[in-house]
């Protein structure tokens, strides 16, 4: 039976997974992989078309004990709510299927409620650049347009001019001791960038500058390592501390934290080409490459005492693996092949059997870790695992098929 998720997961004693394995690039069949994913996109359709199929009920994650995506209501504090849409859209763009096209189109039109609806917080870029600004990239649907226009706007109202940071958790000012900002906040950046260039107003585009710079200046140690949050005065914009809330401890290497910022500064200088953009993105990821373990997939956190018996985290990898094929083609040849063979070999190892979901559930990944203080969503499948895998088995796959081109020159 398909279930509805109404809470955290919490799991009192995770089930671990230790093991470490060598992989190698050349082991990564790009359209076997794709072609896995496609199975198991439709293995999720038909579970959610056995529970009558509400489209606002989004698959958010699968227990390592359990078989079936638990369910969340795209509700504005359901961070992860546009994940599956992304899935779908990336689906479709793999295959041209239109009938995925259809569902994806279905799900992304129970977020639109979002584009006029007041700012909870920073997330709005991963719920509607991911539904939306796919959409639109793919189908060119000015409706689409439209909403991610007005997205952005709504997330503008978060900046603080002061601090030159967009406020991450309004619901957090006073726990956390002042304005914060997170480093997941990076990748909502995106949908600035795009509004900016796509009718929205040139305030956009300085917003997200801002931002990336104040961020790259207060949220990173000398080893280019970062904090989860940075902490300011919200009147006087002075940085008061950096902390984390989803890692181990305040100065330890959060591996998702530092995937989001690799992700992030490689997007802003896709956007910007400022090269002290692309130079700060390539030292946040060699930082994580240098510490990363034989089957290029971490351990949740680079500093948990209890490694090798820490649980990984998938999804980290599977975001670092897809902002690698974006960076690789703005480094010189030699940086930029270090960087996508890193990249093939992180695919490769999520493709393999250690990793995959395969036969026991629908999603494309198991071994993520969500929240690990909280208990929550450790050693599970985790939608934006499978969306950043998605994205970056079709990257590689339009890399390899310029590159057949070229051959043929």
């Amino acid at each position: 039976m398909f279930k509805l998720y109404s809470g955290l997961i919490r799991i009192s004693m995770p089930l671990l997974f230790t093991s470490c394995v060598a992989v190698t690039a050349d082991t990564l069949d790009v359209d076997e992989a794709l072609d896995y994913c496609g199975a198991q996109v439709h293995r999720t359709l038909a579970q959610l078309e056995r529970d009558s199929m509400d489209y606002s009920m989004m698959p958010r994650n699968i227990a390592a004990t359990d078989t079936v995506w638990h369910c969340r209501k795209s509700t504005c504090d359901e961070w992860c709510a546009g994940f599956w849409p992304g899935v779908l859209w990336y689906e479709y763009e793999a295959t041209r299927d239109e009938k995925i096209k259809e569902q994806a189109e279905k799900f992304t039109a129970s977020l639109e409620y979002l584009s006029r609806t007041p700012a909870f917080d920073h997330d709005l870029g991963f719920l509607m650049f991911c539904s939306y600004g796919n959409g639109y990239r793919l189908t060119g649907n000015p409706k689409f347009r439209d909403v991610i226009l007005a997205t952005a706007d709504t997330l503008a109202t978060l900046y603080n001019p002061h601090v030159g940071t967009i406020l991450s958790w309004p619901r957090n000012v006073e726990m956390l001791g002042g304005h914060n900002t997170i480093m997941d906040n990076m990748i909502n950046l995106e949908m600035l960038f795009w509004a900016a260039k796509n009718g929205g107003d040139r305030k956009l585009y300085d917003i997200a500058v801002k931002h990336a710079e104040t961020t790259m200046r207060h949220h990173f140690r000398p080893d280019y390592s970062c904090y989860h949050v940075a902490v300011y005065d919200p009147e006087t914009g002075a940085f008061i501390k950096g902390m984390t809330h989803q890692g181990y401890a305040d100065d330890s290497m959060w591996a998702r934290g530092q995937a989001w910022a690799i992700y992030g500064y490689t997007m802003v200088y896709r956007e910007t080409r400022d090269p002290k953009f692309l130079d700060f993105a390539c030292k946040v990821t060699d930082v994580y490459l240098n510490r990363l373990p034989e089957d290029y997939v971490p351990y949740w956190d680079f500093d948990d005492p209890t490694i090798p018996d820490a649980p990984r985290d998938a999804s980290a990898a599977s975001v670092v693996a897809s902002a690698l094929l974006e960076l690789q083609g703005y480094c010189d040849s030699d940086k930029g092949r270090s960087y996508r063979d890193a990249a093939e070999k992180m695919l490769a190892s999520l493709g393999s059997p250690s990793y995959r979901s395969g036969d026991k559930r629908p999603s494309f990944l198991d071994h993520s870790t969500g929240h690990h203080p909280a208990g929550s969503e450790i050693d599970a499948s985790i939608i934006y695992a499978d969306y950043y895998y998605i994205e970056a088995l079709l990257r590689l796959r339009k890399l390899n098929n310029e590159l057949d081109v070229l051959a043929t020159l």
